[in-house]
């Protein structure tokens, strides 16, 4: 499918060498591979048949092939440069023809029913407003017995938002859709998820932001602005700065969380 008119992208090719000069090459949010494989602690990838929702730069969608030995990966995102980047490294790594990328519209999983073993995300579900809708189409494309393992940025309230997140979401300027653990748990038990478990991250990220915050403002300065920009680091260092205020409160709360389609 092709990108919605609607959509302009916000993860431009500056701003995609910013993220990975940080978090690493194909990642476009913290962890690297280690926090993927803690988000599919306990589920068997062999041979399976995955979606990965917001596959970014295509880091992970690769190690979930390379590393967790699924047998097809096909990772979706509504952003251009992203997926074209994605793209050439499967190329490069001779993994295209087990990892499929596809720039999608935003709104309905362009999948037939039951057609995925296991749906994957990270952290890229907080640009989807719909929880509801979202997490029924997902139930709708995994096979009878498919589980979704994910993890994604919350926000730990359903009021609105603290004059801090207020800023701190400015300073992203992204199109955050933050909703609270509850919310997620509602929708997916809603839309007929099973054993739905969520996990809250936020004391990990308090102590990975702190660092990520004193790696931009010292040695990680040069690098990352090479990659991209002395302004981009600049701005991004207040980024991280109003996020690590509303991480230490605890209204921005990382999670992860996981839920089964019953098998019959």
């Amino acid at each position: 499918m092709t990108e919605s008119p609607a959509h302009e992208d916000e993860y431009t090719d500056e701003l995609i060498e910013f993220l990975e000069s940080l978090w690493g090459w194909g990642f476009l949010s913290p962890g690297g591979p280690e926090e993927v494989a803690r988000v599919l602690e306990g589920i068997d990838l062999s041979g399976k048949r995955v979606l990965d929702i917001g596959c970014g730069s295509g880091g992970i969608a690769l190690s979930l092939a390379r590393d967790h030995g699924a047998g097809a990966v096909v990772g979706i995102d509504v952003e251009g440069p992203v997926v074209r980047k994605a793209k050439a490294r499967a190329a490069e790594l001779g993994l295209a023809a087990r990892v499929d990328f596809q720039q999608v519209a935003p709104g309905p999983l362009p999948f037939e029913a039951e057609s995925f073993d296991i749906v994957f995300s990270k952290d890229s579900m907080i640009h989807i407003p719909d929880k509801e809708d979202l997490f029924a189409d997902i139930f709708r494309v995994l096979k009878p017995g498919g589980r979704i393992a994910a993890s994604d940025w919350m926000i730990a309230h359903d009021d609105a938002p603290s004059p801090a997140m207020k800023h701190y979401l400015e300073m992203e300027g992204l199109s955050f859709g933050m909703a609270s653990p509850d919310r997620y748990r509602r929708a997916m038990k809603s839309a007929g998820f099973h054993n739905v478990h969520l996990v809250n991250r936020n004391a990990w990220y308090v102590g990975i932001a702190r660092e990520e915050l004193a790696q931009l403002k010292g040695p990680l300065y040069e690098k990352a602005a090479a990659a991209s920009s002395p302004a981009t680091v600049d701005h991004n260092i207040g980024t991280w700065t109003a996020m690590l205020s509303v991480l230490e409160t605890g209204e921005h709360c990382p999670h992860h969380l996981h839920g089964l389609k019953p098998a019959g």
